[in-house]
């Protein structure tokens, strides 16, 4: 049953606007070359209209995988699709374990905390992730390959490209994991605090506390996370193919929405700490950018 009658799932010819129409998303993000307003984590501001970042962050997120799974079970039946190809649900399963990742596991259980959002970054990332879904969700659940031949002789590209998401991703979990322990550590520093006053510390509030990671890709970026999480997706796009333009269309996407972010985060932390402090790291892609 349709949620909403062809677009979720969409038809073939929704599917096919949507996704010809988010190749040009990139325009839509040259707008954050030109300021530092980005009113979240780091460069969040005091508003009675912030969301906690938490709640925030897996609501705007977690609809991506939602959404790509509920159409990859529902268009096969629309369009009379018995089954589809395992390649298929490989590439669907990347996509919902890493954004089983992003969505839920860091936000909600593993981040000791996370600053609030305006609703305007929310809503942004929410739309981003429902027509990512979609376009994704509509080339591997029936308007992209279907059959076992669709993917003959691919064998080699698709296990180069599962090694490459696989690696990354793991890289991009131990980049995050470096930002969680400097919260992990004032939170530990809070609580001894907080203790020796003779008060209790319940963990909820922790107070902002920012530091220069020095482990791993640290050492040569600032924002390797971002860095990490692009090869990952490139890798992703391999295992699809060259000819899987929902796949291509989401990593420059994302590229070109992070990329003046983390320009705007290596400016904060130049203001922040000192360009000396900083040294030669780059913003994002080492030794380039």
């Amino acid at each position: 049953m349709a949620i909403v009658q062809n677009w979720l799932p969409p038809s073939r010819e929704n599917w096919e606007w949507i996704s010809f129409l988010w190749q040009f998303f990139p325009i839509v993000g040259i707008g954050q070359f030109f300021t530092d307003y980005y009113p979240q984590g780091k460069t969040s501001i005091e508003s009675r209209f912030n969301i906690p970042g938490k709640i925030g962050w897996a609501t705007m997120e977690a609809p991506g995988f939602i959404t790509l799974l509920y159409i990859m079970y529902s268009l096969p039946k629309q369009n009379g699709i018995e089954s589809l190809p395992r390649e298929n649900w490989v590439m669907a399963g990347l996509f919902t374990i890493h954004y089983i990742y992003r969505a839920l596991l860091a936000p909600l259980v593993l981040n000791p905390s996370m600053s609030p959002m305006q609703p305007t970054v929310w809503a942004g990332a929410f739309c981003f992730q429902l027509i990512n879904a979609t376009s994704i969700g509509g080339w591997l659940a029936g308007y992209g390959p279907t059959t076992r031949s669709d993917w003959a002789g691919r064998w080699g590209y698709i296990e180069v490209g599962l090694m490459i998401f696989g690696v990354f991703f793991l890289a991009n979990i131990f980049h995050d994991d470096e930002l969680r322990e400097i919260r992990r550590a004032a939170a530990r520093n809070q609580k001894r605090a907080a203790e020796a006053r003779g008060e209790k510390f319940d963990g909820k509030n922790v107070e902002k506390v920012y530091m220069m990671p020095e482990s791993g890709l640290f050492r040569a970026v600032l924002f390797p996370h971002y860095f990490c999480e692009w090869i990952e997706w490139a890798g992703f796009w391999m295992v699809g193919g060259l000819h899987c333009t929902p796949a291509r269309s989401f990593l420059l996407n994302e590229i070109s929405t992070m990329t003046p972010r983390a320009l705007q985060g290596k400016r904060w932390y130049v203001e922040r700490f000192g360009a000396e402090k900083v040294g030669t790291r780059k913003a994002v892609i080492p030794g380039l950018l």
